[in-house]
């Protein structure tokens, strides 16, 4: 497992190896530290489901609102609602088409939640690989996350590769879960 700081100029290029090579991440958000790996690919997903001890949708970061519309299967006006809730530190969950992620991270009615923090690691990282990685807070199921990178690497160290470190972020519950069905909108956490 590798360390490299934010600031350092090949923490992109580090972080794309890792995923490409379906590998885990550990990357910061605007709210907490997140997993990251390839959204598509279903080892990847896998794994860091067993180390999450979990199996439930996750979901991914956005480059951008154009990103997210060119994903999902919602009109104009539901678009300008999500564009709404992403302007905060949210999550929503929307439709979206086939073959943007793996399945296994879908919903049971294949939808999507998705971010577009407001950070610039994650965001760029996303841009320059052209596809969406997961977002989920660094804990097991049922712990609370991990906001410490020094914490972080002292539980999860020999199950991820990379962590990109930003320092220790302030105390968050992460963000707020929307999700946005027949143009109604409904706060999940």
């Amino acid at each position: 497992m590798n360390i490299v700081s934010l600031k350092d100029k090949k923490a992109i290029t580090d972080a794309m190896s890792v995923i490409l090579n379906r590998g885990i991440i550990v990357y910061p958000t605007d709210t907490l530290y997140g997993f990251g790996v390839d959204a598509r690919n279903k080892l990847a997903i896998k794994k860091l489901n067993d180390i999450k001890k979990r199996k439930t949708p996750i979901s991914v970061i956005s480059w951008s609102i154009g990103t997210l519309a060119s994903w999902s299967n919602i009109n104009d006006a539901e678009l300008k609602i999500a564009e709404n809730v992403l302007r905060e530190s949210n999550t929503i969950i929307i439709p979206v088409k086939e073959n943007i992620v793996h399945k296994s991270i879908l919903a049971d009615d294949g939808s999507l939640g998705i971010r577009v923090p407001h950070h610039s690691f994650p965001i760029e990282l996303c841009k320059k690989l052209g596809f969406p990685i997961t977002t989920t807070s660094v804990n097991r199921a049922g712990k609370d996350p991990l906001n410490d990178p020094e914490l972080i690497r002292k539980e999860f160290g020999v199950e991820i590769d990379l962590i990109i470190d930003a320092g220790k972020t302030p105390d968050s519950k992460g963000s707020s879960i929307y999700k946005l069905d027949n143009s109604k909108l409904k706060m999940i956490r």
